[in-house]
């Protein structure tokens, strides 16, 4: 049978998996193995699947993920996460949908300090869905703004989407790094002014909350000071070269440790919870990498990937469109599979083509993540969206998956907007890797 046509019933087999809800890492795995045992030989198949997650596991480059998920843990447990969302609340807490203004700041700055869309949706879920509810917000706002507010944290460094781009495609990841702060404040404003269009639409779905005095609002600013000690110290230490983006992570960790206990806000049952929800976050994503190689070598032998680069770069057209072609696959990949994986299967098929259409690397890291971005909010798969509801049920009371997805219309539209933007404008993601290094 052709390797091409084998290729593809893999991928419709895979895709229908997904369907299921079976585990995106474990069905890669298993149609990777059934696929390069069909091409190749049984034998090959299982000297590749044990080589691979030993590989994957080992890699000391992907140390990092652990490393940054244990810090955005620490910091949650720590009680970090609450003092960043009290400070956007004293702010933006009396204007109409503040709350969920505050929420979505208060994701982009815990980003700083997590890395992981789905832990910082899990966080803020946590702590602000309880107060939005209070104030009598609709369940579509207040969900949906951390959903999508969630994503925030693929962008603002330090970024694990990033990390993997960059070890895929052997880009600096502290430029990729630096590269994602001016597009994450962008992304910012454009969720509040979505979010502030909304509530003048249906002022209903997000009524004005407590008023603050100035003197408040200055006072609150010191729980700014944490996240903003450990943020500096992280990328200080990249910029300068102080040391390496898996030692940064290390000191990472220590910093938040620090600043922790000078507090006095760490329990030992907050550390040994962090420690467990490392342990499950990282063991998902780890799982994740190591089939994604796995599948990827049976696309690979099926030469699929090659095939659609020649095809996508054969189209006689302006690089813009061609770039706009390759944007569309991602979006549409992305509410089919997660972002990691996705990124894991398409970066080496796209890479070479962007690269070669004369388009930076590290635009183009920004661009996927936040494309990618789109898909951990959109039906079928939309990760955030799941870990918003499971974790609704815990704080606030079960919300249906329907009014989430709805929600997060305003946010997928800022999204577009903002990704429009940076194509026309790329000094936005540039000038500050252009400056630095």
């Amino acid at each position: 049978m052709n390797p091409t046509l084998i290729g593809v019933i893999g991928i419709v087999i895979m895709v229908a998996m997904f369907m299921t809800k079976m585990p995106v890492a474990y069905v890669m795995t298993m149609v990777g193995f059934v696929g390069f045992s069909i091409l190749i030989s049984f034998e090959g198949a299982l000297n590749l699947l044990p080589s691979n997650f030993y590989d994957s596991f080992i890699s000391y480059d992907l140390s990092t993920i652990p490393l940054y998920v244990l810090m955005g843990q620490l910091a949650f447990n720590s009680g970090i996460s609450r003092k960043l969302y009290n400070t956007a609340y004293t702010f933006l807490g009396n204007t109409k949908g503040g709350l969920a203004m505050a929420t979505v700041a208060s994701c982009t700055a815990f980003g700083a300090v997590c890395g992981s869309s789905p832990a910082t949706a899990a966080t803020m879920a946590t702590v602000g869905m309880p107060e939005m509810k209070r104030f009598g917000y609709s369940n579509s706002l207040s969900a949906g703004s951390v959903a999508s507010g969630g994503g925030l944290g693929m962008i603002m460094p330090p970024s694990i989407v990033l990390i993997i781009y960059g070890i895929l495609t052997q880009q600096s990841i502290g430029a990729l790094f630096v590269s994602g702060i001016f597009p994450a404040f962008m992304m910012t404003f454009l969720f509040i002014v979505s979010i502030y269009i909304t509530c003048k639409i249906y002022p209903e779905h997000g009524p004005k909350g407590e008023k603050f005095t100035i003197a408040q609002k200055l006072q609150s600013l010191t729980g700014l000071l944490d996240t903003l000690a450990v943020f500096v110290l992280v990328m200080s230490g990249l910029f300068w070269g102080f040391f390496t983006p898996t030692e940064s992570a290390a000191v990472g960790v220590f910093g938040v440790i620090a600043v922790a206990l000078i507090r006095r806000q760490l329990t030992w049952s907050g550390f040994v919870k962090s420690l467990y929800e490392t342990l499950q976050t990282t063991s998902m994503i780890m799982f994740l990498i190591a089939g994604a190689v796995v599948f990827g070598k049976f696309l690979a032998v099926t030469r699929i990937p090659f095939d659609v680069a020649t095809w996508v770069a054969g189209f006689d057209l302006p690089p813009y469109m061609i770039m706009g072609i390759i944007v569309g696959i991602y979006f549409i990949g992305g509410c089919f599979m997660d972002s990691l994986g996705l990124i894991m299967l398409t970066i080496p098929v796209f890479y070479p083509v962007v690269t070669n259409l004369g388009y930076d690397p590290i635009w183009f890291g920004v661009i996927i993540v936040l494309v990618t971005e789109m898909g951990v909010i959109t039906p079928p798969v939309g990760i955030n969206v799941y870990v918003v509801y499971g974790v609704s049920q815990k704080v606030v009371g079960e919300i249906p998956l329907e009014s989430i997805f709805k929600g997060i219309f305003p946010f997928l539209v800022a999204t577009i907007v903002g990704i429009i933007i940076l194509m026309i404008f790329p000094q936005i993601v540039l000038f500050l890797p252009n400056f630095m290094y």
